[in-house]
């Protein structure tokens, strides 16, 4: 039931109980509480239960598959009642369970005198607009381990925010801020998703941790992990739009109601987000946005790249295009003489001043894709065409950086840098490396304002028993503001070795050395800091949503082109250009790999990405039938950036990560409206029958030659080649994605033949021969380097095989392109292009 009263836990006779760790809310030493904004999500139920996936029991065991027949043993009860499920309808007395109308939050923007305008308006145009929810997709899932060291607990697992988890652990547990300890691992991907949620697993693997007195380790698998996980709100955008007749927006009437779920979570700075983006990037002298996130007894819904922006910017530029159509006025023209310009102000009265040319920004966009050309090279495919139509959409839009209003402020971020003994510098911050680029970042910006080679440079592991609380990897802040405290940071290391800040080099490498020698032993390491301050100039009220929402935008322009099939209504993206500018481009090809990869996520969230639901919850949650782009569906992503230095950012730079996800959706669907007024080749390379080979056995031994050598393992008959060579052998190179042969993560060879080791029972390998990445060159992934087709790292040992293969076989180039043959191989954060790209160079 997606809501009701805990009856009963029934525990079945079948299992030995005694030989198990159990935990219930009767175990949390402190509040039943995962801190957040509001502390109203319980870390495990206590007899009532808002969603149906809401935690009520721990188990624990040595056995994996012990655990999983416990699961099966153990029943609770749910009396249910009537649930509210619907966002969008009024809920009825009975569905009402929060505050006296079921509105997590409410929000409201006011500049002028939005009603009155619309009254005197020549020409009032309204539309209404909707956007589904979307999965993460990162293709390593959620997981965490636990365990004490000495009285301390330490948590060791995939986050985006560690500090995130140790207010919670503290909070929950009652425990003290020496008493907890949080180390990121290597993450493979996050796009919001391991913002919040990674507190829930993380007390979860703790409490069982702390009862047991063992090591805990506990990862969902990718079934556990779609079904459970928040996933991107879905919305509901109304606008009413006055007009003069030349086109001039007069007035901006616009509501956004966002599904929260059934908790808080993080729905009230998410709605913030999108009612501030929602105006778009247009002058209007009169506007009201109202905003309100519900709530439902769906899971909760969180963090997902773009943070709402997506949402209402995807409902502002469709609506353009109508108001186009509507005034017989060419969409190029409209957007053209509405945007905004220096010295004018956004929806919440920010005045912008930052110097770009924002038509530049769209002419280039315009340019690259041919608008105008490809415009009338589709009124003749379509008129020669009788089921098929072409057509082009565009989207402009602007994302701020950083947290919205005085959230920079509020959170005091700091960031170290220390100098080595050996006269190189350790940057120590908070903020963590899952495909984006941070590590690289950090290292480029220090070594650049000190004169140092990048190999004097290292970056300290995240580990809050270390590193300073930097804030969250979120909200493309990452490298704008993070990145602008390690430079000051910086600065301030070179003034304490005795250097002013022209000293550069091996003047500062001897300087730092020299400290060391002049200092041996002491305490007190030698380290430069900075703390957050906010830019002049910048004010924001919180209590009536208006000033400067963001110390920067970042603006784009980008233009899609489709192909529609009219029989099936089946919808290709042939081409795609993304121009936009975000301050000083640090490095290019990060910078082109996240614009790529959010295209992509964006064109799937458009097309492909549909979450259905059942009582609240998942009911696709497995990737063989939540489909996302594959190399197959994409074309290549034509990126280009205008560059405008801004002053108060890292190197110049300006938030890059979130803004590529606003503008696809909008551009395709536009493109869409003006065109109509994947299976992998390496799948059948081995057979699994089902058979009852085994039955009866508890294990069998298999021997097979792994990567040259023979070996002999025991294993259950149902033991997956992947967790035999993960887990009994140690060769960890090859990732577990989706467990169900969809991602392509765990590729391997097998005799010779691309397979996935998920699905291959280890029983079918004996005596044949299997490779694993391990077994290949470390100059193999050279290519991947220099073309950035390596982000987050978690499907790179996967798509490495599966390039090689290709590169062993220049044949199959004869009846299949590399998108093809890679299409097995899914990746969320590159785009393909560059791991395209790597394949060629290989």
């Amino acid at each position: 039931a997606a809501r009701g009263r805990v009856a009963a836990i029934r525990f079945g006779h079948d299992i030995d109980w005694s030989q198990f760790v159990v935990v219930d809310h009767r175990d949390i030493p402190g509040p039943n509480v995962v801190a957040l904004i509001e502390q109203d999500q319980p870390v495990l139920a206590a007899g009532y239960v808002r969603h149906v996936h809401e935690p009520v029991l721990l188990l624990a065991h040595p056995s994996r598959q012990a655990v999983r027949r416990a699961v099966r043993s153990v029943e609770v009860v749910v009396e249910p009642e009537p649930a509210a499920l619907d966002f969008r309808a009024l809920p009825t007395p009975a569905e009402i369970q929060y505050g006296t109308d079921n509105v997590l939050k409410h929000l409201q923007i006011v500049k002028g005198d939005a009603e009155r305008a619309l009254a005197q308006a020549p020409v009032v145009v309204s539309g209404t607009y909707e956007t589904g929810a979307q999965e993460h997709v990162y293709l390593e899932t959620q997981g965490m381990i636990a365990y004490l060291e000495g009285d301390v607990l330490v948590v060791k697992g995939s986050m985006q925010c560690p500090y995130y988890v140790v207010s919670a652990l503290q909070y929950a547990l009652a425990r003290g801020e020496a008493l907890v300890r949080v180390i990121q691992t290597p993450t493979g991907g996050g796009f919001g998703g391991k913002e919040e949620f990674p507190s829930h697993i993380a007390l979860h693997a703790a409490l069982l941790a702390l009862k047991g007195g063992r090591p805990v380790k506990l990862v969902y698998d990718r079934g556990e992990d779609m079904a459970a996980t928040t996933k991107r709100h879905p919305a509901l955008v109304r606008h009413r739009t006055g007009l003069a007749r030349d086109g001039r927006l007069l007035a901006q009437d616009i509501e956004v109601v966002i599904d929260g779920g059934a908790y808080v979570t993080l729905s009230p700075v998410v709605l913030s987000r999108a009612i501030i983006h929602a105006a778009g990037p247009y002058a209007c002298d009169h506007v009201r946005i109202t905003g309100r996130a519900m709530f439902t007894n769906a899971v909760p819904f969180g963090a997902f790249r773009g943070f709402g922006a997506p949402q209402s910017q995807f409902a502002g530029e469709r609506h353009m295009d109508v108001i186009a159509r509507t005034l017989g006025m060419d969409a190029i023209e409209l957007r053209r003489i509405n945007l905004l310009k220096d010295g004018q102000t956004t929806a919440t009265g920010q005045v912008i001043r930052d110097g770009t040319d924002r038509l530049a920004v769209m002419g280039q966009a315009l340019e690259l894709s041919r608008y105008r050309e490809r415009q009338r090279e589709h009124a003749v495919f379509n008129a020669t065409h009788a089921t098929l139509r072409r057509g082009s959409g565009l989207a402009t839009f602007y994302h701020g950086a950083g947290f919205t209003g005085g959230g920079e402020v509020a959170l005091k971020s700091r960031v170290r840098v220390a100098g080595r003994p050996d006269g190189g510098v350790e940057v120590l911050s908070a903020n963590i490396e899952m495909g984006q680029g941070t590590l690289t970042v950090f290292t480029e910006l220090a070594a650049a304002r000190l004169g140092l080679d990048p190999e004097d440079v290292s970056i300290a592991e995240a580990d809050t028993a270390r590193v300073p609380n930097s804030g969250p990897t979120v909200a493309s802040r990452t490298t704008m503001i993070v990145g602008g405290l390690v430079e000051r940071a910086v600065d301030d290391l070179r003034r304490r070795v005795g250097l002013d800040d022209t000293a550069r080099g091996a003047t500062v490498k001897q300087a730092i050395r020299r400290w060391h020698q002049e200092h041996p032993g002491e305490g007190e390491p030698l380290f430069g800091e900075a703390i957050y301050e906010k830019p002049p100039g910048i004010s924001w009220d919180d209590k009536t949503y208006r000033g400067d929402a963001y110390g920067a935008f970042a603006w784009a322009t980008y233009v899609a082109e489709v192909e529609v099939d009219l029989r099936t209504c089946a919808t290709r993206v042939i081409d795609f250009v993304a121009v936009q500018e975000v301050g000083k481009v640090l490095n290019p090809t990060l910078a082109r790999g996240q614009v790529q990869g959010g295209v992509v996520q964006g064109i799937g969230w458009a097309l492909m990405e549909e979450c259905k639901w059942r009582d609240g919850a998942m009911a696709n949650n497995q990737l063989t039938n939540y489909l996302i782009p594959t190399s197959d569906d994409v074309p290549s992503v034509r990126v280009a950036f205008l560059e405008n230095p801004y002053p108060h950012g890292a190197g110049g730079a300006k938030g890059l990560g979130e803004l590529p996800i606003d503008g696809p959706a909008p551009a395709i669907v536009n493109a869409v409206a003006r065109a109509t007024v994947r299976p992998s080749p390496f799948n059948s390379a081995f057979q699994i029958p089902h058979s009852t080979f085994g039955a009866g056995m508890t294990t069998l031994t298999v021997t097979f030659n792994l990567n040259g050598e023979p070996v002999s393992v025991r294993v259950d008959p149902a033991h997956r080649l992947l967790d035999t060579l993960r887990y009994q052998l140690a060769l960890t190179g090859t990732k577990e994605g989706c467990g169900e042969g969809e991602c392509g993560a765990c590729t391997v060879y097998l005799d010779g033949l691309p397979v996935n080791a998920c699905l291959v029972p280890t029983y079918q390998v004996r005596g044949r021969r299997v490779e694993t990445v391990e077994s290949l060159d470390p100059a193999s992934l050279e290519p991947f380097e220099r073309s950035g087709a390596t982000q987050c790292g978690a499907c790179t040992p996967g798509v490495v095989m599966t390039a090689w293969w290709i590169r062993e076989h220049p044949d199959l180039l004869r009846t299949h392109t590399i998108r093809e043959l890679m299409a097995g191989n899914l990746c969320r954060c590159t785009g393909y292009d560059g791991i395209i790209d790597a394949v060629k160079d290989a």
